[in-house]
């Protein structure tokens, strides 16, 4: 398994650019909102839906590579889970149209992001990225308050190296 900071190298290195990261801030909570929907009606009895399987598998892993950063991040997907819980229960056409709206809408926010980059985006090499994108936003405001520098200059250092490669 790769380290948080080789995780985090890899997608930071299709994230150069400051509008481009912006976007993601939008984008990425909105498509994990859309797809949390409809997983909230695959029920497994006693209360326990897809949604939440789902949730807990991605923030288990975030444990896995950082407690603190994944604490946060907890913080910030269970807002949307209980967000999306609450779409999901205005009904099935009035949650498709939500996801829907917020799903489009949210790649829409990170195609535009990858067009001020020059750049595709990192799933478009390696779908798993797709996961490293809600904690890499979670480090990139830890880095912001000035926190987790040890994290940042490991994944500055990696991009260094990479840089003449690329």
């Amino acid at each position: 398994m790769k380290t948080l900071d080789q995780q985090m190298a890899v997608y930071a290195a299709y994230h150069r650019n400051r509008w481009n990261r912006l976007t993601h801030f939008i984008g990425v909570p909105a498509i994990i909102f859309a797809i949390l929907i409809p997983m909230n009606w695959v029920s497994f009895g006693e209360g326990v839906t897809l949604a939440q399987i789902f949730v807990g598998v991605v923030l288990a892993y975030y444990f896995l590579l950082d407690v603190p950063l994944a604490l946060a991040a907890t913080v910030a997907v269970a807002a949307l889970l209980l967000a999306a819980k609450a779409a999901a229960g205005t009904g099935i056409a009035s949650g498709w149209i939500w996801s829907g709206v917020f799903f489009a809408g949210g790649w829409m926010f990170q195609l535009a992001g990858h067009a001020f980059e020059g750049r595709r985006p990192a799933l478009a090499d390696n779908l798993f990225q797709i996961f490293i994108a809600p904690i890499f936003l979670v480090a990139e405001l830890f880095f912001a308050l000035g926190l987790k520098r040890d994290v940042m200059e490991k994944v500055e250092a990696q991009l260094a190296q990479r840089a003449p490669a690329e």
